[in-house]
């Protein structure tokens, strides 16, 4: 990948689309994770003003840490980065308070882990709205259009995606030619919705490096045929996902009624 001219095309598309839709600026939810520390930087390096929002929800600590330490290098090089400080953790336990007990309470953990996300996004979009700023996605592409990894309505409701045509190796190389910290860097993967350490690749069941294997084989037209071993057991974690969350990765379906109805 050719770095610095991706980064100068990202960076420049920012910009033109902020100015050209009469827009003042970024918001970004910031999380200590590689994908919005590149989001939010390349935001910052289009010269407009760039909000970046640290939303803990229950949030472990080292997350916190990292995504404290991102927004204190933004604004040490950027002096148009500003920050907010939101803590959703009251927010969401009274909501969580206020739904009806049900007998499975293990039911109840990846609606509310999805409940999260869409406190953080209805939060980006206060601020966007304040601001006359447009909320910058940090999905990358295995993420985003591979395997569904996101919240409808959640980390997935906004209004422009600066790095969903990059794989997740490739948002690292970015990552490190911008000046990322080596504590992000270095950190696994965890979408943050859980209030513990697990990580993306424990709740998929793959690496990063083996979904976009897997992407680029799938793209390539091939079946479970085609593998065994360990190869196969990706293939199909890859297949398994890509299904389930299709309804994500298209367009919202319109029930279009007949002329002769109308």
């Amino acid at each position: 990948m050719h770095t610095q001219q991706v980064v100068t095309y990202i960076v420049n598309w920012l910009r033109d689309y902020a100015t050209t839709n009469h827009q003042n600026g970024f918001v970004v939810g910031v999380s200590g994770g590689i994908d919005s520390a590149v989001t939010s930087a390349l935001c910052a390096e289009t010269g407009l003003p760039v909000l970046c929002v640290e939303m803990p929800i229950h949030q472990g600590q080292k997350q916190v840490t990292r995504a404290n330490l991102h927004i204190h290098w933004l604004q040490e090089n950027f002096p148009n980065v500003s920050r907010q400080d939101v803590n959703l953790t009251p927010v969401f336990d009274q909501l969580v308070n206020s739904f009806p007990p049900i007998a499975d309470e293990e039911a109840r953990f990846m609606p509310l882990a999805n409940a999260r996300a869409r406190l953080r996004m209805t939060t980006l979009y206060y601020f966007a709205a304040l601001n006359k700023y447009l909320v910058a996605g940090t999905g990358n592409k295995v993420e985003d259009f591979g395997i569904g990894f996101y919240t409808k309505y959640g980390d997935g409701g906004v209004d422009l995606s600066p790095i969903a045509d990059l794989m997740k190796s490739e948002v690292y190389e970015i990552g490190e030619y911008i000046g990322i910290d080596d504590t992000i860097i270095k950190a696994p993967p965890t979408d943050g919705l859980w209030g513990d350490n697990r990580t993306d690749e424990d709740q998929i069941g793959a690496s990063y490096p083996e979904l976009e294997w897997a992407m680029r084989m799938n793209d390539q037209g091939k079946t479970s045929e085609d593998f065994d071993g360990r190869e196969l057991e990706v293939f199909l974690i890859y297949k398994k996902f890509n299904t389930a969350n299709k309804h994500k990765m298209i367009p919202i379906p319109i029930c279009e009624i007949p002329e002769e109805l109308k």
